[in-house]
């Protein structure tokens, strides 16, 4: 039987090259009388970008949750019958990129648990830091859960909150919630409901967005304001650090769970976020085309052309063209069928390596001393076949600009970077740097410049994978990284409260599930 298509988009220009890697896209709404299922789909499909692992939407009418997730795109998982299925006025959905915990069904998103009322759906964006303090708790109020996510093999830090938010007997999820969150360290984004109520939570730094919309018969929480416009929901504000939120029947109450702190992700600013999506009252693409036009200021060249690294690098180049006065131009063509495939390139192919992702415009680029923008460089595989496609192409000069500082540390908040010993910036300088990728020259923006660009005031942002200074304090080594729940025992001690996980159906239990349904159609 052929292989089903993961459905991964990969923006890295070279076989096996990995860039940074997205955080995850959440989204919740309660809207009665509404298709919420149909407008989770539309918002996670705004918030793609973010995480194209796997996808996933809970909805409840009431008095049941269900929960239907997989792996691959949105566009993959989900199609017109399967949304039908997903009835009520509650819905929470999630797509993901794994920070903690491998990229398996089994963590797939959002997480479904029992609570002492009722039921959870809880969908998350960020990282959390104590997981392993975390993991310690859980077992030691609950035992090793016999049932419920972490029992059916779920590793991701999320799961660990979704069994937290158990309870003691007697006290409802929001009561619940308000004692767990407190607890919690690091980044986290939280949507999640119970079968009446939507919830939101964000940290108390507020490093990952999270933004609260309207619609004319509901609410609408999202990662980012593109996917309000996308459903035609207005923009009420952003939910604050260390604040939650309850929606239902009774309308919309707000509480504090955590003093506001500041440590907001520059980096969504430079690639994460959408351009069209609005950040502390910044929007996106405007902040990059800033840090272009500082980034022309603080490394000047005589060029005749200025040409991003589509698509990450075209509004700081744009900006960078209007502040140095040289053209802006497309010298280089993207393929806009750039997802992962199954068949391997020959080794010829293989040789050709970025070609099968950009191809130079030979009569743009040649004899032209081109300037070349991107946002970021990690280990410098990407520039260094890129300015050498464009030497080949004919160009005079190849001059290499990046909007964003030398990315030297790991971030532990929600973003996969490369290990610090793959990450071209450790222990070289701009001059060995240039010459390892072998342009003419080489200018990485300031932090001042990008941190001016965003408008922002650099206490109230994280900068930590440029500078190494974590606002969030960072465990021992050996209580982080991304497979640490696989690493773990779980011991043995009594079993948590039962929760029907068979609502979850697998993967070939919702293939069969689509094709009986198409066939239903077919008959009728």
């Amino acid at each position: 039987m052929a292989a089903r298509p993961d459905g991964r988009l990969s923006h890295d220009l070279l076989p096996g090259e990995k860039g940074p890697q997205d955080a995850c896209g959440v989204f919740g709404v309660w809207a009665p009388g509404e298709e919420v299922a149909k407008l989770s789909y539309f918002g996670l499909y705004a918030l793609q970008h973010r995480g194209q692992e796997s996808a996933g939407i809970a909805t409840s009418d009431g008095s049941r949750i269900n929960v239907y997730k997989d792996m691959g795109l949105v566009s993959q998982v989900f199609d017109e019958a399967t949304l039908n299925t997903l009835t009520g006025h509650i819905a929470v959905g999630h797509c993901r990129y794994s920070t903690t915990g491998a990229s398996v069904w089994a963590n797939a998103q959002p997480t479904l648990g029992a609570t002492s009322a009722g039921t959870v759906a809880l969908a998350h964006n960020g990282n959390l830091t104590n997981s392993a303090a975390l993991n310690d708790l859980v077992r030691e109020r609950y035992g090793t859960p016999r049932a419920g996510e972490l029992a059916q093999g779920n590793t991701t830090d999320t799961a660990l909150v979704t069994a937290l938010f158990q309870g003691r007997p007697g006290e409802d999820l929001e009561s619940t919630a308000m004692e767990v969150l407190p607890q919690l360290e690091g980044a986290f984004c939280f949507v999640f409901m119970d079968e009446g109520t939507l919830y939101a939570a964000r940290d108390r730094y507020g490093v990952r967005p999270l933004v609260l919309g309207r619609l004319q018969r509901g609410w609408v929480v999202a990662s980012e304001t593109s996917a309000l416009d996308i459903i035609g929901a207005s923009l009420v504000r952003e939910i604050e650090p260390g604040e939650f939120i309850a929606v239902d029947e009774n309308g919309l109450r707000s509480q504090r769970f955590a003093e506001r702190g500041a440590a907001g992700c520059v980096f969504e600013y430079v690639y994460l976020a959408r351009p069209d999506t609005t950040i502390a009252g910044r929007n996106v693409y405007a902040a990059r085309v800033e840090m272009g036009r500082r980034l022309a200021a603080e490394h000047a060249v005589e060029a005749d052309l200025v040409i991003p690294t589509p698509e990450s690098g075209t509004p700081a180049a744009i900006g960078y063209a209007e502040r140095s006065g040289i053209p802006f131009g497309n010298g280089l063509v993207k393929n806009a069928y750039v997802g992962r495939t199954f068949i391997q390139p020959s080794q010829t192919i293989r040789q050709l390596g970025i070609r099968l992702k950009l191809n130079p415009l030979k009569d743009v680029v040649r004899g032209k001393r081109i300037v070349v923008v991107d946002d970021s460089i990690v280990r410098g595989n990407t520039q260094r076949a890129l300015v050498s496609m464009l030497r080949e192409a004919g160009a005079a000069e190849v001059h290499v600009r990046i909007s964003s500082p030398p990315i030297t540390w790991p971030c532990f908040y929600g973003i996969d970077f490369a290990s610090r010993a793959e990450l071209i910036a450790t222990g070289l300088g701009v001059d060995d740097i240039r010459t390892s990728i072998g342009a003419d020259s080489l200018g990485y923006i300031s932090q001042e410049g990008m941190i001016a660009a965003t408008e922002q005031p650099r206490e109230r942002l994280c900068t930590a994978c440029f500078t190494g200074e974590y606002p969030i304090p960072l465990p021992a080594k050996d209580r982080l990284g991304k497979n640490l729940l696989e690493r773990e025992d779980p011991g043995g001690c009594e079993p948590g409260p039962d929760i029907d996980l068979e609502r979850v159906l697998n993967p070939a239990e919702q293939h069969a599930a689509q094709d009986a349904a198409a066939d239903l159609r077919a008959r009728a």
